[in-house]
């Protein structure tokens, strides 16, 4: 999704003032509503943010640098469907995803991030239940995202026992974990 200025949105997410965002899907010509999307202001972090190319010196605004939202980034949990297939969602089950991921809400934004690459990894793995070995896999994944992180094995730790305090996984010992 096109965003406004990359340097504004890189700021709000390091200040912890991004807004909520909806995010609208419709069909034209028949001005129908297919879905709306919520996204709430705490599951953004800098890895969900692209760098737009800058316009070109001839541009009316020449230099400006826009930025895309990678809704790929973003965990599944935080994309809060209202409406989906034209068809509105109860106001009880969104609450009830809300909720579920609401507890991010208190971490600090820095460490935020990390929980939400390492949540958003977890889940592009299409397990229920899933072993420290598997999340260890997205270890290059988390790299390329975290570039000045020299102990990635050590923050999916860590970050897995977040998610376990926050709710959003379960620890099933002996390595293995399931999702909320």
């Amino acid at each position: 999704m096109i965003d406004g200025a990359y340097v504004a949105m890189h700021r709000a997410i390091l200040s912890d003032q991004t807004p909520n965002l909806f995010f609208l899907h419709y069909k034209l010509p028949q001005l129908t509503v297919e879905s709306v999307l919520l996204v709430p202001r705490f599951a953004f972090s800098l890895s969900c943010v692209e760098k737009r190319k800058a316009l070109s010196p001839t541009a009316r605004r020449a230099g400006y640098v826009g930025c895309y939202f990678v809704l790929d980034r973003i965990p599944p949990d935080a994309r809060i469907p209202i409406v989906e297939n034209a068809r509105p969602i109860s106001s009880s089950q969104v609450r009830k995803a809300y909720n579920k991921i609401r507890s991010l809400e208190g971490l600090n934004v820095e460490k935020r991030g990390w929980t939400l690459d390492v949540l958003n990894a977890i889940h592009s793995l299409k397990k229920e239940e899933f072993s420290l070995a598997n999340a260890y896999t997205l270890e290059p994944v988390l790299s390329k995202l975290h570039p000045a992180n020299r102990h990635v094995r050590d923050k999916i730790r860590q970050q897995l026992q977040v998610l376990r305090d926050l709710g959003l996984l379960t620890f099933l010992g002996s390595g293995s974990y399931r999702l909320l």
